[in-house]
């Protein structure tokens, strides 16, 4: 992803339309200087998403004068200070917790666990012709070992290019998380045995066996209850912000840039 340069030679100047939230102008320097913290393929998406940054603060820095909150020196406590009296968030009731936790059975589950072996036949990325004999190699291994003609510790330690074939190929135990994706995404989907089918990654073509699978389980509601709780907690009021910045956006007026009000990076 390019990042937009920040100085004179990166600053939109006469490219865009000065943007006011109410009367004020949010400035074009200080438009240029947000955009250090919104990287975009595009120079106009970078600017877009830095003048609504500054847009949102300077809304909730409105509001905190009109709340009589001047006297709170430090501006980031002065929004939280709006936030806290403004913003009416009940918490999450306990049926809503369950409803989720039904709904939603896949999210609140230990890790499949899997004992897994590998032979690579390596190849860079970008060298077409290596990988096509890699692959070519690979097809004949595995065609040996479907047979029962070789044994897989045996060609692991003669042909894989992993630091594994010292162990006959075993990357022992591994989970969701631990192996790059394009590896792990078809892995944790086999069972038991020798894949008949090469899995390809970055690296090059992989002969898999998985020696072991242990499927996680559903965790118990009463162990997941905080974890609920705290994400719907988190996203109303994420909705919630988002319709109060809406009706401060109307209520003050906001010109030369769309107010589209996905979660607000200042409520991360």
């Amino acid at each position: 992803m390019q990042i937009i340069p920040v100085g004179e030679a990166g600053k939109p100047r006469n490219q865009f339309p000065p943007v006011y939230v109410g009367g004020t102008l949010i400035h074009e320097d200080d438009i240029a200087r947000e955009m250090q913290h919104h990287p975009a393929e595009e120079l106009a998406e970078a600017w877009h998403e830095a003048a609504k940054s500054l847009v949102i603060r300077e809304l909730l820095l409105q509001q905190a004068s009109r709340l009589n909150l001047d006297n709170i020196e430090d501006e980031e406590d002065r929004i939280a200070r709006v936030l806290e009296l403004e913003l009416n968030v009940p918490d999450p009731e306990e049926q809503d917790c369950e409803r989720f936790y039904a709904a939603n059975p896949g999210r609140f589950c230990s890790p499949t666990i899997m004992a897994v072996s590998h032979i690579l036949l390596a190849a860079a990325p970008d060298d077409i012709e290596e990988r096509m004999r890699q692959e070519e190699a690979g097809r004949q291994l595995l065609t040996a070992l479907l047979d029962g003609r070789s044994q897989f510790n045996q060609l692991a330690k003669q042909y894989s290019a992993c630091e594994s074939r010292h162990q006959g190929g075993s990357l022992g135990q591994i989970s969701k998380g631990q192996t790059v994706e394009e590896f792990e995404r078809p892995v944790l989907s086999l069972t038991e045995g020798l894949n008949p089918e090469l899995i390809e990654t970055r690296y090059g073509w992989h002969i898999v066996r998985v020696d072991q699978r242990i499927d996680g389980e559903q965790l118990p509601y009463e162990h997941v209850k905080p974890q609920i709780r705290q994400y719907l907690s988190e996203s109303v009021t994420r909705r919630a912000f988002r319709q109060y910045l809406q009706v401060l956006a109307v209520e003050t007026g906001i010109e030369g840039v769309d107010l589209e009000l996905p979660d607000s990076p200042l409520m991360q």
